[in-house]
């Protein structure tokens, strides 16, 4: 890339109208000498060819940058308004999103995990988990999101047939040295842990 800055006499630092307006500059000389008698007039036309193609490079490798800058940012944004608790602004700008990799996925999770959404969570961060396979964070989320349902399917099982034998005698907590509270702690113990993974996770990487 440093060649096509350097056939426009310019530094990797011009802004994107000095090198349009030195491209202009350039391009409108060869055009002239392109017209010169013998090999000046050759190398006057090759040049021509040269700097379309360094002015097309450049440009394409800045708007390639920005892209992927503003992509950035734009995560970050949604980061800080999920931890701040502004979901209905954190979905406005997911919506607004025209691409949408992995990373999109995994904020979009987050938002529906915040609402309650449970079954939508686990749908997006199995697609952000199909972009990147490999990725720590997306795997630990779905782990820990999969463990909680677990634990609210087994729960709404005990609460419609406390029992296992029907024919049995209903046992007492406090004699078998517990009581509701440990299952309170479990629970909350469960749902800290998949919020607290969500909270620290919820940054771009």
């Amino acid at each position: 890339m440093n060649e096509y800055y350097e056939l426009l006499g310019l530094s990797e630092s011009a802004t994107d109208e000095e090198i349009t307006s030195r491209y202009e500059e350039l391009k409108a000389k060869y055009k002239e000498d392109r017209w010169l008698d013998g090999e000046a007039g050759n190398e006057a036309a090759k040049m021509l060819t040269r700097l379309d193609a360094a002015y097309r490079e450049i440009m394409a490798s800045r708007k390639e940058q920005n892209k992927n800058t503003e992509g950035q940012n734009t995560a970050e944004t949604i980061s800080a308004l999920i931890k701040e608790g502004k979901l209905n602004e954190a979905q406005a700008l997911l919506d607004d999103c025209n691409e949408r990799p992995a990373e999109w996925h995994y904020l979009q999770a987050v938002v529906f995990y915040k609402k309650n959404w449970t079954n939508e969570s686990k749908k997006q961060l199995e697609i952000a988990m199909q972009m990147e396979p490999d990725n720590v964070k997306y795997r630990n989320a779905y782990g820990k999101l999969n463990a909680k349902n677990e634990y609210q399917n087994q729960s709404a099982q005990q609460t419609q047939n406390p029992y296992s034998n029907p024919n049995s005698a209903p046992i007492d907590d406090n004699q078998m040295g517990g009581n509701a509270c440990s299952n309170c702690i479990s629970c909350c113990y469960t749902y800290l842990c998949v919020d607290c993974l969500f909270s620290l996770c919820c940054g771009c990487r």
